[in-house]
């Protein structure tokens, strides 16, 4: 039953005639003109320029990209950042051994003098955006071909560029917006001295493991804290043991009250990649063709890791990472199918298809859209299955040969740019190899080679299988093919790489050329190449011109309609309302869930389920603290409607007085789609709430001196301006 406050607020705004909001993703600076009243309408209590403002400190100056990947939040004065678990699993795993392993104790630092550095971790902060598409399409006309128009537009960026006066730490992103149609300029801070300060046990930040992942109801503590240093005068820094906590133009308050079933939320971060805009043909290919194989692909490799993973603690440390990594997506494509289906996805999109076509009657330009891209998508089938096979294969599962082609592009700087450029390359190389064999047991590896080569000769249309890997070619097969090349390659272990590597440069590139690992790897790269993204990329350059031209028109046949942007890596706001969700017949979730909960999916010694000692004993003594709801229950999760995607991990969410509630997280299994149908009966957020993560803090850990720093909000009160 929604509360007596969600049937004011669903009242409030069908009276004003705004639907249930929660779709898009929104730029923070065009708010006032295209958000504003309906966030309002919906509940919020602050204004577009609090939340965006270039003049003075706002939201925006609170929210960093976490290392170009994750979403944190800046909460208190001395630049405490907020992330997930998730987002700083690398981390973490770097600063662990079997000895002191951070993953499973978790890690609290009792001051500034135990906080870890983190090498090439950065915060990055948005100074400003700029509207720059009347320069960016300046010189652009309806007559060029898409590569003239490209060039045009890039010279016409490099202008625009000249224009920004940059720091030694700032940057200009020039992105577009809309398929192209429109170009903003993003100026932006970067702070590259980023230090852990404290983690969980990932009995806590990691509780569910991939069981509950993208699943509610969910119980995960997924939350990490690190701190942000600055050098003199607060600017950034490289690392310094001279640096001194960063003071940041705006930090987030942590609201104390809680939540209630339609509450205001926003979410604000960096989603990754959305397609909301494709036609009907291209996610039929999606559902029918491209996900089953992806998924068919991680989840044979995946059973073969786990098997391993289960029988030795070293090994689970060493791959904890990398499984987590893969097993995220392929449970994600899962759920993404499922969902397109269930939400009737594909019809709806030809209904839409449907209305544009007779609203274009006559109209030569637009009406030909939709069956030029019904041709595109047929003729690129075969070449983007393909392609997809050995990405997943070659360049992600299977580890051996995903190191062979980093082997082929030393070999390329050798011969294209002479023993110099060979020499700078190869640094950076022995330093990424120096982690990698960390984590490496070839024995695993040969495994997964086995099983996914015999898929790919097996699925893949033959024309596209190299010789090597058909039956013809290994008559003992697979198992004996992977026994030939990794019992005869140098790349195995990095006792054996590092004596090639070691070697003058002209004989280290012959030692590499002969390796067979290199010999398969180059000689199937090379075909793919030649026979397959040749043809994909010329199919896919048609296509995305095609979008191009078709999101132009849909716009302009729906004019009262609002189209928010595709994701792309840039900040945006999403708000919604806190909001459970019936995915099946006979089921209702509420959008919140309790300590309680932990304690019923607790396992002893379960990996995905086992609880610690110390959270036990504060629920069996009942000793929550100021933490608790009204109800005397430790609030652990919360649902919202709030549109988001990959990047949005560890993403402030956001109350109606600009107060952190939450630390958004993951996705409802059920509404994963939401990248490419975003639908409001099934798409949820999920988020940590934010009680919960001072809970740990505070009374598991102990770390009270950095509650202390922050800014706790209770009763509720507006932000400070």
């Amino acid at each position: 039953m929604y509360t007596l406050k969600a049937l004011i607020t669903t009242f409030i705004l069908s009276i004003a005639g705004i639907s249930f909001a929660g779709e898009g993703m929104w730029l923070p600076l065009l708010l006032k003109a295209l958000n504003e009243e309906e966030m309002q309408a919906m509940g919020m209590k602050i204004t577009a320029e609090d939340i965006y403002s270039i003049n003075r400190g706002s939201l925006k100056d609170a929210i960093a990209h976490f290392g170009g990947f994750c979403t944190s939040e800046v909460i208190s004065d001395q630049g405490l950042l907020l992330t997930n678990h998730h987002c700083g699993y690398r981390q973490i795993q770097s600063h662990s051994t079997v000895e002191n392993n951070l993953l499973k104790n978790g890690y609290w630092a009792k001051d500034q003098s135990e906080e870890l550095a983190n090498p090439g971790l950065f915060a990055m902060f948005i100074d400003r955006i700029d509207d720059v598409t009347e320069k960016a399409l300046a010189g652009v006309t309806d007559e060029m071909d898409s590569r003239e128009r490209q060039s045009t537009i890039d010279k016409n960026l490099e202008m625009i560029k000249t224009e920004y006066t940059l720091g030694q730490f700032q940057d200009l992103k020039i992105r577009p917006f809309y398929h192209g149609n429109q170009y903003f300029a993003f100026t932006t801070t970067s702070y590259p001295d980023v230090r852990l300060v404290g983690t969980p046990p990932e009995a806590i930040g990691k509780f569910g493991a991939d069981t509950d992942n993208w699943e509610w109801p969910r119980h995960t503590g997924d939350f990490a804290i690190f701190r942000i240093y600055a050098g003199p005068n607060n600017e950034p820094a490289e690392y310094s043991p001279e640096n001194k906590p960063y003071n940041p133009k705006h930090h987030l308050p942590i609201s104390l009250d809680g939540v209630e079933e339609g509450d205001f939320t926003m979410v604000f971060g960096f989603p990754g990649r959305t397609n909301q805009y494709l036609p009907s043909i291209a996610v039929e290919q999606i559902v029918n063709k491209l996900n089953p194989a992806k998924i068919a692909i991680r989840d044979k490799a995946l059973k073969i890791v786990d098997a391993y993973m289960r029988e030795d603690e070293k090994t689970r440390i060493q791959y904890a990472s990398k499984f987590a990594s893969i097993a995220n997506y392929w449970k994600k494509w899962i759920g993404e199918s499922q969902g397109l289906e269930k939400t009737n996805a594909i019809a709806k999109k030809k209904k839409f298809e449907k209305e544009f076509i007779e609203k274009n009657e006559g109209n030569e330009k637009y009406l030909n859209l939709l069956p030029q891209f019904e041709e595109l998508y047929k003729k690129n089938q075969d070449f983007a299955f393909t392609r997809d096979y050995f990405n997943e294969v070659a360049g992600r599962n299977v580890e051996l040969l995903s190191i062979a082609g980093i082997f082929g592009r030393l070999i390329d700087r050798y011969e294209n740019n002479g023993e110099e450029e060979y020499n700078a390359y190869l640094q950076r190389v022995v330093a990424y190899l120096s982690g990698f064999y960390k984590n490496y047991r070839s024995d695993i590896d040969k495994e997964v080679f086995q099983a996914l080569v015999e898929m790919y000769a097996t699925n893949v249309n033959q024309k596209f299988v190299p010789g090597e890997l058909t039956m013809r070619a290994n008559p003992n097969g697979y198992s004996s093919l992977a026994d030939k090349l990794y019992d005869n390659s140098s790349f195995t272990s990095e006792e054996k790489t590092m004596a090639v590597l070691n070697l003058p440069a002209e004989e280290a590139i012959a030692k590499i050329k002969e390796d067979p690992v290199y010999k398969l790897s180059s000689s199937w790269s090379s075909m793919i190449d030649e026979k397959v993204n040749a043809e994909f990329n010329a199919n896919k350059e048609q296509i995305d011109e095609l979008q191009r031209t078709y999101m132009k028109a849909i716009m302009e046949t729906f004019p009262k309609k609002r189209f928010y942007p595709d994701a792309n890596s840039t900040m945006r706001v999403t708000y919604g309302q806190v909001a459970g969700y019936k995915p099946k017949d006979g089921v209702c979730y509420t959008p919140v869930t309790y300590l309680d909960g932990v304690i019923e999916k607790y396992v002893p010694g379960d990996y995905e389920f086992d609880v610690p000692e110390e959270l036990i004993k504060l629920y069996d003594a009942g000793d929550f603290g100021q933490y608790a709801d009204t109800n005397g229950k430790v609030p652990i999760c919360f649902l919202g409607s709030n549109h988001t995607s990959g990047g949005n991990s560890g993403s402030p969410a956001i109350d109606a007085h600009g107060n952190l509630i939450g630390l958004n997280f993951d996705r409802v299994w059920e509404g994963t789609m939401s990248d490419i149908n975003y639908d409001k009966s099934i798409c949820r957020n999920i988020m940590v709430d934010a009680r919960y993560i001072l809970f740990i803090v505070d009374k598991m850990a102990g770390a009270t001196h950095l509650v202390d720093e922050m800014t706790l909000v209770h009763p509720k009160r507006p932000m400070k301006k």
